[in-house]
């Protein structure tokens, strides 16, 4: 009993926080069904990494020496040493994105892009927030809508705070269907979300759909060498689905091993949420940067197809402008609500899912972009 109450009076107030923060991340994923696979680990891992002298972390233990612990070991080899988790996911990914809707409206791959200004947008601010750009840049990243490049380009940078930037990411992810509406209506009026557009998709070849992930990987090496380990695994995910010669590999990379990664990822990033790390200022003015970013992309793609239609005879409905973001299929799925909420007769899943799937090569391309940028400014 007096080990127990020494137990329970090591406890501080930081830690009781992160009790609650993990309790309110499990409650999230259960009750709400927001990203379960990810944020359910994560809730678990932040109550068992804030444990008094818990047992998943390194620590000296008297008269035997260094005790390694499981959460610090997988942290220290499959995302600080060497990125292994988060890249890996990509290929589960990739297996999962059916590219068709893009190759047959390729003008959605402007959308993707319009829809990374979140990303700069929230890295500006951070630095006049008094942030350093490492951890700036690590920020603004949030705005990709990608939790898996969030850890990355986190970790590549060593920011100091890889723990709110991941938990602010898989969070605001599943909150899209709550925070998009709010950002498209914010910039469009009724009739704008009333436009409607036929969907007349085009034969895409199979051998497109095997030399794109191919071209894309090449065309990415060029512009940004960076992002090679990103969009390559992303990229060799797809490939897989698309050759037609690999369909069990193809299952495999989108279930089981998707499935593993996603698991051990989001009990690993806890390693992060340590209370002395994850308590304070910082993290919450992080949250806030990455709720202004995700807005901010929205805001942005709804702005360009806009813009865009000012020259265009064929009108463009702006809300799918803010299907560029990088959260598949979940965007995608928000936008069709919204347009049938506006008119019941107007179908814009299609055009939605297209902008989004660009929204997923735009992302890691932007991350692989910060990576080679932040470091040549620092030097």
């Amino acid at each position: 009993m007096d080990f127990l109450l020494d137990g329970i009076l090591a406890v501080t107030w930081q830690q009781c926080v992160m009790y609650v923060v993990g309790a309110l991340l499990i409650y999230l994923a259960i009750e709400k069904g927001y990203e379960p696979a990810l944020l359910l680990p994560m809730g678990f891992g932040a109550i068992l990494v804030n444990l008094p002298s818990s047992g998943v972390l390194n620590q000296m233990v008297e008269g035997i020496g260094e005790s390694q612990g499981i959460i610090q070991w997988l942290f220290e080899i499959g995302i600080d040493a060497s990125e292994a988790m988060p890249l890996l996911l990509f290929i589960g990914i990739g297996a999962m994105i059916d590219f068709g809707p893009l190759l047959s409206n390729p003008k959605m791959l402007l959308f993707g892009a319009a829809a990374q200004f979140g990303i700069f947008f929230a890295m500006t601010a951070a630095v006049l927030l008094g942030f350093d750009l490492a951890d700036a840049a690590s920020i603004g990243i949030i705005g990709a809508a990608d939790g898996p490049t969030s850890i990355l380009v986190s970790q590549v940078l060593h920011s100091n705070y890889i723990g709110p930037i991941a938990v602010a990411a898989y969070s605001y992810m599943a909150l899209v269907p709550i925070i998009q509406p709010f950002a498209v209506k914010l910039v469009t009026t009724k009739k704008e979300r009333q436009i409607k557009m036929p969907y007349n998709p085009r034969n895409v070849s199979r051998k497109l759909r095997i030399c794109f992930p191919i071209l894309v990987t090449v065309i990415a090496g060029f512009i940004a060498p960076m992002s090679v380990s990103l969009v390559g695994f992303l990229m060799f995910g797809n490939l897989l689905r698309e050759c037609g010669v690999l369909g069990t590999l193809s299952e495999t990379a989108q279930n089981v091993l998707a499935n593993l990664i996603t698991l051990l990822l989001g009990i690993t990033i806890s390693f992060s949420m340590k209370a002395d790390q994850f308590v304070n200022l910082d993290t919450v003015i992080i949250m806030g940067l990455g709720l202004v970013a995700f807005v901010f992309d929205s805001i942005a793609g709804v702005m360009f197809a806009k813009l865009l239609n000012l020259f265009s005879k064929n009108k463009v409905n702006p809300m799918v402008g803010a299907a560029g973001i990088s959260a598949f299929p979940m965007s995608a799925r928000v936008i069709q609500k919204l347009g049938q909420e506006a008119d019941p007769q107007n179908h814009l899943l299609m055009h939605a899912v297209g902008a989004n799937v660009a929204g997923q090569i735009a992302s890691v391309l932007a991350g692989g972009m910060i990576l080679n940028l932040v470091p040549q400014l620092l030097g």
